[in-house]
This record gives structure tokens, C-alpha cells and sequence, in this order.
């Protein structure tokens, strides 16, 4: 079994920073793109940034700028560092993780989610 546990979410007010943290943990043979993503109440989810094991990164245009994705593959984290926070932002932030395992003799790759942890940005 492969977990992702977030940390890092709270109330801040409008222009300041969290720092969100996934870590991943389980039987893990190797992991390939990691991401976070967000959905707001009434909204659907959506991609805020993703980081390959290689590190080539991609932002959503809405974050570019003030966001900062960047991963460690030797301990299985991706972070989510989080600048000048708008009203727009705040939703329940998910990290996502594309993950390899073994299986007897074969390899298993799927997706796997973290359950989400709370971004609220108001004054």
C-alpha cells in the first residue's frame, strides 16, 4: 500500500506565504510525477503544479509567479511553497503522486492521492 499524507494548510491573510508538504510512504519502487492540485467548494479540481522525477516543472497560469513546486526524490516529498496567497486561492489544496510498485514479478503503476489539507486566505 502506497500513502500520501499532506501537511502545511491553515489561514493566512491575503499576501502572505504557507508552505505545503506531501510525503509519500509504503512499498514504493520509484515515483514519476508528483502534483498539487486544488478544488474550492462548488468548483471542479484543478492542476496548480506538477514537478517529473527529472524536475521539469509545470505551474498553473493563475500561480506562476507566486507558487514554487520542487520535489526530493530521495525521500519521496513534493512541496508546494506559496507566495502573495489571494482570496482566489484559498480551497483544499491535493497532492497527487504517479507511483511505480513491484508486483510479484511485474510492475504496478497508478495514481494515488493525499486526503487533502485546508488553504483558507482571508483578512
Amino acid at each position: 500500500q502506497v500513502q500520501l499524507v499532506e501537511s502545511g494548510g491553515g489561514l493566512v491573510q491575503p499576501g502572505g506565504s504557507l508552505r505545503l508538504s506531501c510525503a509519500a510512504s509504503g512499498s514504493i519502487f520509484s515515483i514519476n510525477t508528483m502534483g498539487w492540485y486544488r478544488q474550492a467548494p462548488g468548483n471542479l479540481r484543478e492542476l496548480v503544479a506538477t514537478v517529473t522525477r527529472d524536475g521539469i516543472t509545470n505551474h498553473a497560469d493563475s500561480v506562476k509567479g507566486r507558487f514554487t513546486i520542487s520535489r526530493d526524490n530521495a525521500k519521496n516529498t513534493v512541496a508546494l511553497q506559496m507566495n502573495s496567497l489571494k482570496p482566489e486561492d484559498t480551497a483544499g489544496y491535493y497532492c497527487k503522486a504517479i507511483v511505480r510498485t513491484v508486483d510479484g514479478s511485474r510492475y504496478l503503476e497508478r495514481v494515488y492521492w493525499g486526503q487533502g489539507t485546508q488553504v483558507t486566505v482571508s483578512s
